[in-house]
């Protein structure tokens, strides 16, 4: 991947619906080969898709929980149960294995402290093998991208 590469990708990052006539103009590019680079990056998996960014509170979701879990223990089977089961859990956006005191850090999102509690209560503790759960509530966000920084 090159430094062209990253600027179709920083670009898309911005502005998924972009055309790739803005795209090439963007990059400094003839369309031809922007097009031919971007399916580059498609096909050999550097770009996995596109998605819409959609403001949580509009959506009716206005809770986003940092979770850190702690795991009673770490046999190959009980993380890999975890993990399976994690991924099937709706209200978990995002899971993350941590170094560090915890093992996973979630990012959570509900509609408010009793949907919480029921995910905490119906969700994790039905898992099994957590030995502890350390919530954190965001109260605002500070900045919030999903643009990579360029590379020198």
């Amino acid at each position: 991947m090159d430094n062209k590469d990253q600027q179709i990708i920083r670009a898309l990052q911005r502005n998924g619906r972009m055309t790739n006539q803005d795209l090439a103009a963007e990059v400094n590019l003839s369309p031809s080969p922007c097009l031919r680079r971007l399916k580059l990056l498609e096909q050999s998996g550097v770009i996995t898709g596109y998605s819409a960014n959609i403001d949580a509170d509009a959506y009716g979701l206005p809770v986003t929980v940092f979770v850190h879990i702690k795991l009673e223990s770490h046999t190959e089977a009980k993380v890999k149960q975890f993990e399976a089961d994690i991924a099937r859990v709706d209200q978990v956006l995002e899971c993350f294995v941590m170094t560090g005191v915890s093992d996973y850090l979630l990012r959570v999102v509900v509609v408010d402290l009793a949907d919480y509690e029921n995910f905490v209560r119906r969700k994790l503790h039905s898992i099994g093998s957590i030995a502890s759960i350390d919530s954190s509530f965001v109260y605002g966000v500070v900045k919030k991208t999903n643009v990579f920084p360029t590379i020198r």
